[in-house]
């Protein structure tokens, strides 16, 4: 059981290091063979985006050291910035305590948002207002 497998890894010796390949292959992949990403600038730590990979995307990112996603919408490789210009570099990546969640920290040339945004969480929920307001200005490239 995968699960097990990270609940191991809570007691591993920190001067211990895994195998990739051994950690990759217990990865919670879901049902279409994909595992959520989480991309973070790597200075400023703000949230950037969250887009999806599969083990391809997540093994050419670790190669290649430019951010790759599985585009769900195109199905096909997304290499982040191949045709914006707007890429994300590898700064470093972690996988989470269950295993089904990826962090990639990277530097981001220009915008990571579509809607030439630094970050795609641009709508700030305001719970005592009720509101959302909108922030960040598009980025000048």
């Amino acid at each position: 059981m995968l699960r097990d497998y990270f609940i191991a890894l809570e007691t591993h010796p920190k001067d211990a290091p895994l195998a990739l390949h051994d950690v990759i292959e217990q990865l919670a992949f879901n049902e279409k063979g994909l595992i959520p990403v989480i991309t973070q600038d790597a200075q400023s730590k703000t949230v950037l985006m969250f887009a999806w990979m599969n083990k391809e995307s997540l093994l050419a990112t670790i190669e290649t050291q430019r951010v790759t996603y599985w585009s769900r919408s195109r199905e096909q490789l997304w290499v982040k910035g191949e045709t914006s210009g707007h890429v994300q570099s590898l700064v470093s990546m972690a996988f989470d305590c269950d295993g089904d969640v990826v962090l990639c920290q990277v530097e981001q040339q220009g915008a990571a948002c579509h809607t030439g945004r630094r970050s795609c969480f641009y709508l700030q929920v305001d719970s005592e207002q009720r509101k959302i307001w909108v922030t960040g200005d598009p980025v000048s490239v």
